[in-house]
């Protein structure tokens, strides 16, 4: 298949390339995203590959569908920012990579909050000025302490079960579905406003849909324990940062770790070192002392890429040869809140 790749950076090129040697297709890497301004860039091509911050609305889709792309291959598990139902009236079938490796999120999302909590980027940039006091980093076991995943599926799962046996947390978890396996090492299955006013952690693994949308928002901060700290690996647009920042000057909030934010679009992916910001939230974020920010990298390890690029490619090759396509996403797919993240 000729495949047109959109926002590729360098890791992209080199895992599809070499995942490629298999497969065979015919790949062109685009660095611009994929919009409605750039979808003209696809005639010609069968297939599409896409990533989290390109744009497939029905204005994209409509003239990919008239350059003659068929398909449109998510290199990432969430599907939020494809219109499903305009795909599917154009004739566009939609696929992703619904497990690429969870290891790698769950493995950042607690690294994120051991960061955060015991002050390690501080002492870090500290050490680097020869300042090698201790005063301000004073931090606090994770032992012990009670600590709220919202969403087991494969990556909350595994957040759940490193928290529970291996930190000896007292883990809360909330989904539609519970785990027996969580279960049988303690995990308790709670609803989610229990959950929220019990915990003194909550780390989000849960997809971003119509209902969880601003999951986090000021009624959710009003009820929930006072110095909340709040992890979120998972989608930007689960918190509402308006309200985030409400809840840091108020103290209200003890802390924050994000790796995802819901206006990252025009910030994530891109060197903006010589440029000036005009997000006054991000801006905002970065002023506090307790809040750290990462530009969403938890997937980025060479297991995910790896994995992420052979299961794209696999993809393409099953639509292509007309077999099932086992990841495919349909217009009729719905997520209730609280169900699993993949």
């Amino acid at each position: 298949m000729k495949i047109a790749v959109f926002a590729a950076k360098s890791y992209d090129r080199q895992f599809l390339t070499a995942a490629n040697a298999v497969f065979g297709h015919q790949i062109d890497f685009l660095e611009a995203r994929l919009d409605a301004d750039t979808a003209r860039l696809a005639q010609g091509y069968d297939g599409v590959c896409v990533f989290v911050n390109d744009r497939l609305d029905a204005a994209a889709l409509r003239i990919l569908a008239d350059g003659g792309t068929r398909i449109v291959a998510l290199r990432c598990a969430g599907f939020n920012n494809v219109d499903l139902s305009t795909a599917a009236a154009c004739g566009i079938a939609v696929v992703r990579v619904p497990a690429y490796s969870p290891h790698a999120v769950a493995e950042f999302t607690v690294g994120l909050l051991l960061t955060l909590d015991r002050r390690i980027a501080r002492a870090w940039a500290r050490v680097r000025e020869n300042n090698f006091a201790l005063d301000g980093l004073i931090g606090r076991n994770l032992h012990g302490r009670a600590v709220g995943v919202v969403g087991t599926g494969r990556i909350g799962a595994i957040v759940a079960r490193i928290l529970r046996a291996g930190f000896g947390c007292e883990v809360l978890a909330s989904d539609l579905t519970p785990d027996p396996a969580l279960e049988a090492i303690g995990v308790r299955y709670v609803d989610r406003g229990e959950l929220l006013s019990t915990s003194e952690i909550v780390t989000l693994h849960c997809p971003l849909t119509p209902d969880t949308r601003h999951l986090i928002d000021a009624r959710t901060i009003a009820a929930a324990r006072d110095g909340l700290i709040l992890v979120n690996t998972s989608r930007g647009a689960l918190v509402d940062t308006s309200a985030l920042i409400e809840g840091l000057k108020s103290r209200k909030i003890g802390g924050v770790a994000l790796d995802v934010y819901e206006q990252e679009a025009d910030l994530f992916f891109e060197d903006l070192s010589n440029e000036i910001i005009a997000d006054d939230a991000f801006q905002r974020l970065l002023t506090f002392p307790n809040v750290l920010i990462t530009g969403h990298q938890a997937f980025l390890t060479e297991e995910a890429l790896t994995s992420i690029a052979q299961t794209t490619l696999a993809n393409l090759a099953d639509f292509e040869a007309g077999r099932p396509l086992t990841n495919a996403v349909h217009a009729e797919a719905v997520v209730r809140p609280g169900t699993r993240q993949a």
